[in-house]
């Protein structure tokens, strides 16, 4: 499956996302640049830990990236308040081809 993360908020002020930005990771793990926003090399160690996981159909409140609904919810690692970065909220759904 293919795992399509979006923007959904940012605390703070991230250099590289805007709200609504988008990017896909085929078959959970090509980025296709065609389909994808600029990406941050931290969001990526977010998001590492669980796209093999949601690639593969495990539900995300299985393993706590949600209460409810099937979209899971990550955070990047900026802990803005004390970089003047942003931290950003990435929402991910799964994508049957």
């Amino acid at each position: 499956m293919d795992l399509v993360i979006r923007v959904k908020e940012i605390i703070g002020h991230c250099p590289v996302y805007k709200v609504g930005d988008t990017f896909i990771l085929e078959k959970g793990y090509k980025i296709n640049p065609e389909k994808s926003c600029t990406i941050c090399m931290h969001s990526l160690s977010a998001i590492m830990p669980y796209h093999v996981a949601l690639s593969h159909g495990v539900d995300p409140k299985q393993i706590g990236l949600t209460k409810e609904g099937n979209k899971a919810y990550i955070q990047c690692l900026d802990p803005c308040k004390y970089t003047g970065g942003g931290t950003v909220i990435f929402e991910i759904l799964t994508k049957s081809d």
